[in-house]
């Protein structure tokens, strides 16, 4: 934490990705045994997968929708929320930039959340964009509640060809920033991928927080490796502690 300067630490980014979901028993999708080692993302997430079969799209992720409620977050989300809480007592503010789509952060606490992917608890109408709350399975059956067309609903899921959400809000989110923090991420899937690289640039130092070094821990100041919910609850205590 040497290079952490109490008085100028008042506005953090932390980005996460599918790491700090793993021990909750969330799904990966690149590793060995991962989602893409089973299915063809060509098919199941992409807007012309989705086209050339809905069905197929909507059972994927009603599965996924359904796991959600099967677990829960754990200390490392609660500590991020703890941290969003203590550096906000302090004067400061988190910003999370999140490239899950599950709701494991909003169910540990944390408040100001961007999700770049989207929402699995979300789904979004292709004819009116109306944006819908979303728990049960969806099906091609399902009429939009406002424009009130039926099989125009779709996941509200970033799919690949498709710009990331919240992209503005979070270049000047990190062009701000005292320090960026990486947590359970590869590395390897932009534009968050280059994320560190803006903060280094921006003048930040940049912390990660992962089980192994990324693709590009070589462009962070700091880091600490292990499971996620033993070295980001310590790194958080340790960080409030710090500040004072």
């Amino acid at each position: 934490m040497d290079f952490i300067s109490p008085d100028s630490c008042k506005n953090i980014v932390i980005l996460t990705g599918s790491g700090i979901s793993a021990e909750s028993g969330m799904a990966t999708f690149r590793d060995k045994d991962g989602v893409w080692s089973k299915y063809d993302y060509r098919e199941v997430a992409t807007p012309e997968g989705f086209a050339a079969n809905p069905a197929l799209v909507h059972e994927f992720y009603n599965a996924r929708r359904r796991s959600l409620f099967e677990i829960e977050p754990n200390p490392a989300h609660r500590a991020l929320a703890e941290l969003e809480t203590g550096l906000a007592a302090r004067g400061g503010k988190l910003t999370l930039i999140t490239q899950n789509v599950d709701d494991l952060h909003e169910r540990g606490g944390m408040q100001n959340i961007l999700h770049m992917h989207g929402e699995l608890l979300k789904a979004v109408c292709n004819a009116c964009g109306e944006i819908h709350d979303w728990r049960d399975d969806l099906s091609v059956e399902h009429v939009c509640r406002k424009c009130e067309r039926s099989g125009a609903m779709r996941p509200y899921v970033v799919w690949f060809g498709e710009i990331p959400r919240y992209m503005d809000e979070a270049a000047e989110a990190i062009d701000s920033a005292d320090l960026f923090v990486s947590v359970g991420t590869s590395g390897s899937v932009y534009p968050a991928a280059g994320f560190v690289a803006e903060a280094r640039a921006a003048g930040a130092p940049a912390m990660e927080l992962n089980l192994e070094p990324s693709e590009n821990a070589f462009l962070f100041t700091d880091s600490r490796y292990g499971p996620a919910t033993e070295i980001v609850p310590a790194w958080a205590s340790d960080f409030l502690q710090a500040i004072g």
